[in-house]
């Protein structure tokens, strides 16, 4: 208990001090740029005070719970030598991570809404489609991305050969797509990189980089998320042509 009151302790020093800039940039700006007093500044301190609050339990919970299932997880899939289970358990955490990752909900809610704007779509019903094909293209993606993540570790394959092959495919997709879905692509690369996928997947890969004997966890571990950052830019483009 007091292990867990001090480690919770430590995240919240640690997250005040993340938050800190952000504030003082803000605060910096409005008296000292802008000249003018902080509106509302009752509602601005206790939304802060909400934000430290939920960015300490976020990292108290990464570090309690997700880091840990996904080291044990891949450990004992290594250990009970079943690859087939391992590939299929790393598409599932990809899909299912960037599913519920936030980030992509509201790319993907606004991209519906330009496009509807735009004429692309012209229903409610459409509006809500294309959202959710975006966000489950995006999710294929990196499911997709993680299993090929995984047999990099297993194989022992360079980093680099996969980004450079990655980012040729994404040069041809940029020349091939149409304009409109060429910005919305990169975005969803971004996205991919929020706070649910990338502890998930973290975790995933040093955890099997270590299990395996002949893999340095410094050097197989990471990388991953570069590759499911690509990937989903290449789907939205190919959705785009293909729409």
């Amino acid at each position: 208990m007091k292990k867990t009151l001090y480690q919770f302790a430590k995240n919240l020093v640690d997250s005040s001090k993340d938050l800190a800039p952000i504030v003082l940039v803000i605060a910096f700006f409005q008296i000292v740029v802008l000249q003018q007093s902080i509106p509302n500044m009752d509602n601005i301190v206790i939304g802060t005070g909400f934000v430290l609050i939920g960015l300490t339990l976020f990292m108290h919970g990464l570090k309690l719970g997700l880091f840990p299932i996904g080291e044990v997880l891949a450990f004992s899939f290594v250990k009970k030598g079943s690859i087939a289970w391992l590939l299929v358990f790393s598409f599932a955490l990809g899909f299912g991570a960037t599913i519920a990752e936030p980030d992509l909900i509201v790319m993907a809610n606004e991209a519906a809404k330009v496009a509807q704007f735009g004429g692309i779509i012209t229903s409610d019903a459409e509006l809500n489609q294309y959202a959710q094909t975006l966000r489950y293209t995006v999710a294929i993606a990196v499911g997709i991305s993680v299993v090929i993540g995984v047999i990099k570790i297993l194989k022992g394959w360079a980093i680099q050969y996969l980004i450079i092959g990655g980012y040729l495919l994404v040069m041809v997709g940029t020349l091939l797509a149409p304009d409109f879905i060429i910005g919305i692509a990169y975005d969803a690369g971004g996205v991919t990189t929020g706070p649910i996928t990338v502890p998930l997947l973290t975790a995933l890969g040093v955890g099997l980089s270590s299990s395996i004997r002949a893999r340095n966890p410094l050097i197989d571990g990471f990388g991953m998320i570069a590759i499911a950052s690509l990937l989903p830019i290449v789907a939205i483009m190919i959705f785009g042509i293909f729409q």
